[in-house]
């Protein structure tokens, strides 16, 4: 029953059930590398095994064993050329890519909300999902580093779009007596409803001219960005590539 439970659960994620195992996963690489293949310039008997290598045996067909071991034919055929080893290469970028796609769930932004009061400030904090890390930068116009900082947490927020980035003048925030121009730029960041970090007057932290880079490995030091989506499947086309 708890089988069927997570099978169901399984497919209204997917829209579809799919492999998992080992088996699975070799059927499915097979199936892949048939239909990534010109059916005009393939040898009909390449191709019926590939057919028959992607497609499970029939349960009716009781002169089959369904356990049997892989041919030296098959073998060959799935190592035998470079446009094999390519096919492999689109296989594992397109499983990776599958797998980046499954695995990056939650809200996505990809720019700097500007909040304009301290109730939006509030409601921000209080109503983003748990899952969601929030920067907030606290600045004034004219004050140094802000300008700087906004221009840093602009890009970043392209970089990394699964964090919530927003800024609000000091002045807009309720409590202004909190953040006096001396301890401006500030950073606040949130996550879950609470506070985790706090840096005041965060500008001198970096050099008299800062970028993007200096900011992020600024926050990376502090653990407070997560790793950038596209990283595992750039290394492997990379590695790829090299080979």
């Amino acid at each position: 029953m708890e089988e069927a439970k997570s099978q169901s659960l399984e497919e209204d994620f997917e829209g579809q059930a799919t492999h998992t195992g080992p088996k699975g996963v070799i059927n499915d690489w097979r199936k892949f590398k048939l239909e990534s293949e010109d059916s005009e310039s393939i040898p009909p008997s390449k191709k019926e095994i590939l057919r028959q290598m992607s497609s499970p045996q029939s349960r009716d067909d009781k002169d089959s064993k369904v356990h049997r071991k892989i041919s030296i034919q098959e073998y060959e055929l799935i190592n035998q050329d470079k446009e094999d080893e390519n096919c492999l290469r689109k296989y594992r970028r397109q499983c990776m890519q599958d797998m980046h796609q499954k695995l990056s769930f939650g809200p996505r932004y990809g720019f700097v909300y500007e909040l304009e009061t301290g109730e939006q400030f509030l409601e921000t904090i209080e109503k983003e999902q748990k899952i969601t890390t929030i920067v907030v930068h606290i600045y004034e116009d004219g004050v140094k580093g802000c300008d700087a900082l906004n221009s840093s947490l602009t890009f970043l927020a392209t970089e990394y779009p699964m964090v919530k980035f927003c800024k609000i003048k000091a002045s807009n925030t309720g409590a202004g007596d909190r953040f006096s121009l001396q301890v401006l730029p500030t950073l606040l960041v949130y996550k879950g409803g609470e506070l985790i970090s706090n840096f005041i007057s965060v500008a001198e932290q970096f050099a008299e001219e800062f970028f993007a880079g200096d900011v992020e490995s600024f926050l990376n030091e502090y653990g407070l960005l997560p790793e950038k989506e596209m990283h595992a499947i750039e290394d492997t086309n990379m590695e790829e590539d090299i080979e």
